[in-house]
């Protein structure tokens, strides 16, 4: 194998991942060969021009950017950096989404504003790719959606256009699960040019239920109608948790969640599906903590099934808060407190628990102002510039919820609102936040979130704050004493942190198993 250290003078070498259509696999696939490089010894990063999410990320250096490009880099071991997803699209309604470029927001745009503005981007792409191609040895590509959706090929920025940009083979992901594998593929190439189908370099047939083998068969069908290799029949797993972002994802979380039951002494926590929900990715540490039943939930019902509700990030409060009264969840909401209930906000989800969210410039919605659901005394306003910083904090609230200083608490922010108290002495904040992005904080500032009625409402600005084991582990001790639960032998899970190495390096093992890693490897030119 060639190393590392032979290849600092050359230009890195290219892995795309194109897919038949979203939710194939494409994500979880480039992670799983970011992971893979890593072990062999090569320094790697991910890639990704484009991606529309909700779910996204502050760098160490206050820029935003898609999750799943976080969970790529935390794969491949490197931090984050917004080179490696120049452009981010947040859907702020279902005609318009919010434009990130470089970390940074330039505004909102409806779709035909973005297909007008999309051309001044090709630069910025090719520039922050060809930054990435000179500080690694490999850069691996996702694509978005499907790869040939042939009315938006004029405007291609993320699939083939990247792919030629980059000088990329790329292997093209079909989901078997969901049925209609040869079409998808063997269709996906049909419609391509021919210079496009050269670009593929062969398939990767995702998501196989049973044995591989048995579909040996299809395979050479495969092959012999594309004259292109099948380079993996990966099985479908569920001994793996990687974080997703795709909407679909979380729509099978919430029907899964609605059929499921705790375990006995198990905490159940609930979290509200808003429409425009984002960063539920704040909430995978506790899906996979042994202590907790995490359920997504639609329906008002729900809410008084649980031992604490969550009301998540959104990128447009004011649009989820009237969904909420439209659909009773609002009314629910509030006699769950009033039934004694714990309830907790998170970003969006922070600004919903108060009195009002006023939106005077438009920022996320046309709707001017709404009312929140009362049950902090507190009044939101959209800001026309955004909020996006890695934040270290202590809890600053006494007991229940602390029992000693929890210093540092790691997270971070991305938010429009600013929020103001009206009047209340009895509401205490919840953090004093000591460092931005790197930066000491003035007392003035430092202040964040709320605490109130002995921890049954609170809410933050900052994401993430559940990854924090210790914080954590103490929030779940105070719904046990509440519940008269003994979480003791459940046991304490690993540190997230440790949780998702191993999550990595599970994955990578799966992948290496059924896809052929040395050809691939040729293909791309490294050995």
């Amino acid at each position: 194998m060639e190393t590392a250290r032979h290849m600092k003078a050359r230009r890195a070498k290219t892995l795309m991942f194109l897919g038949t259509g979203s939710d194939v696999g494409k994500s979880v696939l480039t992670a799983a060969f970011c992971r893979i490089f890593k072990q062999d010894g090569y320094r790697v990063a991910p890639f990704k021009a484009q991606n529309m999410a909700l779910n996204s990320f502050i760098t160490p250096e206050g820029g935003e950017m898609g999750r799943a490009q976080v969970v790529q880099a935390e794969a491949a071991g490197i931090p984050p950096h917004v080179d490696m997803n120049p452009i981010l699209l947040k859907p702020t309604s279902s005609m318009g989404s919010q434009v990130i470029v470089l970390g940074k927001a330039v505004g909102n745009f409806t779709a035909k504003e973005y297909y007008a503005y999309k051309k001044q981007l090709v630069p910025v792409v090719r520039e922050a790719f060809e930054r990435l191609a000179a500080r690694y040895d490999v850069v691996v590509l996702e694509g978005a959606g499907s790869a040939v959706e042939l009315n938006l090929k004029e405007h291609d920025l993320v699939n083939l256009a990247m792919a030629r940009m980059a000088r990329a083979p790329c292997l093209l992901v079909g989901d078997i699960d969901r049925g209609g594998i040869f079409a998808a593929l063997l269709g996906s190439v049909m419609l391509m040019d021919r210079e496009e189908q050269d670009l593929i370099a062969g398939f990767i047939v995702n998501k196989l239920r049973g044995d591989p083998d048995l579909f040996h068969s299809g395979v050479l069908l495969l092959e012999e109608r594309s004259g292109r290799p099948v380079l993996g029949v990966v099985p479908y797993f569920q001994h793996i948790s990687i974080a997703e972002e795709d909407s679909v994802a979380l729509a099978r979380r919430v029907s899964k969640g609605a059929a499921e039951r705790p375990s006995q002494g198990v905490l159940q926590i609930g979290v509200v599906r808003l429409p425009f929900v984002s960063n539920y990715t704040d909430f995978q540490c506790l899906e996979q903590d042994p202590r907790v039943h995490l359920v997504y939930f639609e329906k008002p019902a729900d809410v008084f099934r649980c031992d604490a509700v969550i009301v998540p990030g959104s990128k447009n409060t004011i649009e989820d808060m009237r969904a909420l009264e439209r659909s009773g969840m609002a009314d629910a909401l509030r006699a769950y407190y009033k039934g004694d209930g714990v309830l907790v906000g998170i970003c969006g989800g922070y600004q919903i628990l108060g009195r009002r969210i006023l939106d005077p410039h438009g920022v996320e919605s046309r709707v001017r102002e709404t009312r929140g659901l009362g049950l902090l005394p507190m009044t939101t306003e959209m800001a026309l510039e955004k909020m996006t910083t890695q934040v270290t904090a202590r809890l600053v609230v006494p007991n229940p919820l602390d029992a000693g200083d929890l210093f540092p608490l790691c997270g971070y922010e991305i938010h429009m609102g600013r929020s103001r108290f009206d009047g209340a002495p009895d509401i205490l904040p919840l953090f004093e936040i000591v460092q931005r992005n790197g930066r000491d904080v003035p007392k003035e500032e430092a202040y964040d979130g709320a605490w109130a009625d002995e921890g049954r409402v609170w809410g933050t600005y900052i994401h993430g704050i559940f990854d924090n084991d210790a914080f954590r582990t103490r929030f779940l001790a105070f719904l046990a004493a509440r519940k008269g639960k003994d979480l003791a032998p459940l046991g304490t899970p690993p540190g997230f942190s440790r949780w998702k190495e191993q999550q990595y390096d599970l994955l990578a093992e799966h992948v290496r198993r059924h896809c052929d890693v040395e050809r691939i490897t040729r293909i791309m030119g490294l050995r």
